[in-house]
C-alpha cells in the first residue's frame, strides 16, 4: 500500500520535520497514488510506502478498539495512552476518540483503511482530555461530535493542553497537531446512522469530567464509555466525585453486552467491569469525609485519602493525590 505525505517542520531553522499523512490518496501501487495526486494536486505532497497502522482488535462485529498504553505520555509512547475505536456501518465509519497527537490519528486512519474503504463521516469525542482529542484533525471533512460543553472546555484548555502535550511527547511527533473544532454538540442524547447501524450518544452530567459522552452501538450492544470507566489505570477525577458516583450507579442498569473503557480493557463485562472504579470513588469519598470530620488539613489529608487502594491500580502515585484534593475540596462544602 502507498500513501501521500507532506513534510511539516518546526518553525526554527534546523528543527525536526515529520512526514504527515494526507488522507484519501491510498493506493495499492505507487503509480496509483501518484495518479491520484495528479488528479487532485496537493502542494508539497509525494507518494511513499504506507506508514504503520495502529493495532486494533475487532471486539464485536464491525466494532474495533485500540488499547493505549497504561503510561503517562512521553517521547517513547508518543502520547498513545488512551483507547480509541471505530464502528463500520453500511455507508460510513464513525471514529470514537482520536488520540493525543496527529500521528496517532494518522495511524488510526490506516487501521480503518485496512478494514474498509467507506468514508469516515463522524469523529466522536468522549470528553475534553488531550489524549482523546488531538488526533481529530486528520479526519478532515468529518463531523466532529461531542458533549454540549466540549467546545467551551476546549477553548478554555486547549492552549495549555497543546503546550503540555508537546513538551511531554516532544518534536517531531507532535508536529501538525491541533485542537479540533466541534461541529455537532450533544445535549442529552442523539442518534447517528452509519447505514444499517445506529449509534446512540448520551451526554452525562459532570462526572469524570464536565464533558463526558458515551457511545452505544445498538447492533452489538457495545458501549464506548470513555473515561467514565477505567481498567487497571487508576481513575482520574477532573469533574465531580459525587457526580461520577451517581453516573456510574445509573450506568450499572444499562443493557450492555460489551464495554470499552477509556483505558485498559479492551472490553469489560458489565456491570462487573465498573465495580472497581465505583469502589475506588467510594473509598475517596469515605476517606475525604473522615478527614474533614477530623479537622485534618487538606495538605495532610491528601496523603491519606484513597491510599488503601494503592495496590489495585497502575499510575496511582501520579493521580491519587490530585483525586484526593478534588474529593476533599468538593465534600468539605456538603
Amino acid at each position: 500500500m502507498f500513501e501521500a505525505v507532506v513534510m511539516i517542520c518546526a518553525a526554527l531553522t534546523g528543527a525536526p520535520c515529520r512526514a504527515a499523512l494526507v488522507p484519501g490518496f491510498e493506493a495499492e501501487t505507487l503509480a496509483g497514488c501518484e495518479a491520484a495526486l495528479e488528479a487532485r494536486p496537493v502542494e508539497g505532497a509525494l507518494c511513499r510506502a504506507a506508514g504503520g497502522a495502529l493495532a486494533v482488535e475487532e471486539v464485536a462485529p464491525g466494532v474495533f478498539a485500540h488499547v493505549g498504553r497504561i503510561e503517562e505520555p512521553d517521547a517513547e509512547n508518543g502520547g498513545d495512552v488512551s483507547n480509541l475505536g471505530f464502528v463500520i456501518g453500511e455507508a460510513s465509519v464513525a471514529v470514537i476518540d482520536s488520540g493525543g497527537a496527529a500521528w496517532i490519528g494518522e495511524a488510526l486512519w490506516r487501521a480503518i483503511r485496512a478494514e474498509t474503504a467507506l468514508p469516515v463521516r463522524h469523529v466522536i469525542l468522549t470528553h475534553v482530555h488531550p489524549d482523546h482529542v488531538f488526533g481529530a484533525s486528520v479526519f478532515a471533512g468529518a463531523e466532529v461530535v461531542g458533549h454540549a460543553g466540549l467546545a467551551r472546555a476546549l477553548a478554555e484548555r486547549q492552549d495549555n493542553y497543546l503546550e503540555s502535550y508537546e513538551r511531554e511527547i516532544g518534536l517531531p511527533l507532535f508536529l501538525g497537531t491541533g485542537a479540533p473544532e466541534v461541529t455537532r454538540a450533544v445535549e442529552g442524547g442523539t442518534l447517528i446512522d452509519l447505514g444499517g447501524r445506529v449509534l446512540e450518544l448520551r451526554a452525562w452530567e459532570t462526572a469524570h469530567s464536565s464533558t463526558d459522552l458515551t457511545v452505544l452501538d445498538r447492533a452489538t450492544g457495545t458501549l464506548f464509555a470513555g473515561d467514565l470507566v477505567f481498567d487497571r489505570h487508576v481513575p482520574a477525577l477532573d469533574g465531580s466525585l459525587r457526580g461520577w458516583q451517581a453516573v456510574l450507579t445509573e450506568m450499572q442498569g444499562l443493557e450492555v453486552a460489551h464495554l470499552v473503557p477509556g483505558h485498559g480493557g479492551p472490553v469489560l463485562d458489565w456491570p462487573e467491569g465498573g465495580a472497581p472504579v465505583l469502589d475506588y470513588l467510594d473509598t475517596l469519598a469515605a476517606d475525604a469525609r473522615a478527614a474533614i470530620d477530623a479537622g485534618t488539613r487538606l495538605a495532610d489529608a491528601v496523603q491519606q485519602i484513597g491510599t488503601s487502594e494503592a495496590g489495585d491500580w497502575a499510575l496511582f502515585e501520579a493521580y491519587n493525590a490530585r483525586n484526593a484534593t478534588v474529593a476533599y475540596t468538593e465534600l468539605e462544602w456538603e
